[in-house]
């Protein structure tokens, strides 16, 4: 071999060897020499608070773009903007979407309606209302009043398509608060993948989505509030393995009248706030949609309906936090997270 030949062959392994070396600062979830660096991005959103982080190696400021997006979200699907989508249906009969987040979302509750029994349902909006929940402050309804706001009450009560939404009975109202929060993370996760980014935070409203790992290579973890209506206090810490977590629970919304306390959760089968030993639900899933509509179900459901429908469903997690027989506090998880839950 000549000393030329030589020469090519360690100038060849170098160019490899450099080739690899910037494969691996650059390539997404490397951390390596501040690679990459954390965008924060923080603001207001459906009546809450939102947060988004993400990692970039050249960082972008996406805020506007995702204000702008959740802006529109809100100007389709939010029932305190008189002139929204769903707010222009719920006081006509028929309405021609706009936006294509009223068609998806009448799509994913129905799924998830029909799998729970009817515990999840959009259209529990009119008994939300009259127990007081809602814009009225109309409280304590009577049972004549609770039947017969149980007959708007069903998905048999609206027709849609792809084009459309209308109402066979006109007292029918939409409210997708127990699916929109997860859903509107499920838009800024995709907006961000969108841009080439895959480490990434979203929250909003207690709602999460995480994908990668944070600006220590480590998996994102957030905590699970202990279900205390006196005292905020950290319950356990989770972490998300690209996965979405929703929070359902009684402990905060509610009031007392005559000694008795009335909670936030209605059941759209009975008419009534449910009363039942499950204080939090807290659902893991690949979508931040679903798992925000089936915590709201399983705190409608009760635990061990909540138990039986996670077990049968292989795309769902669950974190309950119950009250025993002696009134403390007991936690339940599936298999699938158990390891990731440090109490």
């Amino acid at each position: 071999m000549t000393e030329s030949q030589k020469k090519n062959i360690i100038y060849s392994v170098v160019l490899i060897v450099s080739m690899l070396l910037v494969w691996l600062i650059r390539k997404p979830g490397s951390h390596q020499s501040g690679a990459v660096q954390k965008v924060e991005i923080q603001g207001a959103t459906m009546g809450t608070t939102y947060q988004v982080k993400y990692l970039m190696a050249n960082p972008v400021d996406y805020q506007v773009a995702i204000d702008s997006l959740l802006d529109d979200f809100n100007q389709c699907l939010s029932t305190y903007i008189l002139q929204s989508e769903i707010s222009q249906f719920n006081r006509g009969t028929l309405h021609r979407y706009q936006r294509p987040y009223f068609y998806e979302m009448l799509q994913k509750s129905r799924v998830i309606n029909q799998s729970t029994g009817g515990a999840f349902d959009p259209t529990v909006m009119p008994l939300v209302s009259a127990w007081g929940f809602g814009p009225e402050q109309r409280r304590h309804p009577s049972s004549e009043s609770i039947d017969s706001l149980l007959n708007a009450v069903g998905f048999d009560n609206i027709f849609f398509d792809e084009y459309a939404v209308c109402k066979l009975n006109p007292e029918t109202q939409l409210d997708f608060s127990a699916i929109a929060k997860g859903y509107a993370v499920d838009l800024v996760v995709k907006f961000l993948k969108g841009k080439a980014l895959t480490d990434i935070f979203v929250e909003i409203g207690g709602e999460i989505s995480a994908t990668g790992v944070n600006e220590l290579n480590k998996p994102w973890a957030i905590y699970v509030e202990k279900p205390d209506d006196q005292n905020r206090a950290v319950q356990a810490i989770v972490t998300l393995d690209n996965t979405a977590i929703a929070t359902s629970g009684n402990y905060r919304n509610y009031y007392i009248e005559d000694g008795k306390k009335y909670a936030h959760t209605i059941d759209p089968n009975s008419g009534y706030p449910v009363q039942h030993s499950l204080l939090s639900a807290s659902v893991f899933a690949q979508s931040c949609a679903v798992a925000d509509a089936y915590a709201t179900a399983f705190m409608v459901m009760g635990l061990d309906d909540a138990k039986k429908i996670t077990l049968s469903h292989d795309e769902l997690e669950a974190y309950f936090i119950y009250s025993g027989d002696d009134n403390q506090m007991v936690t339940w998880a599936t298999p699938g997270i158990l390891e990731m839950i440090k109490e």
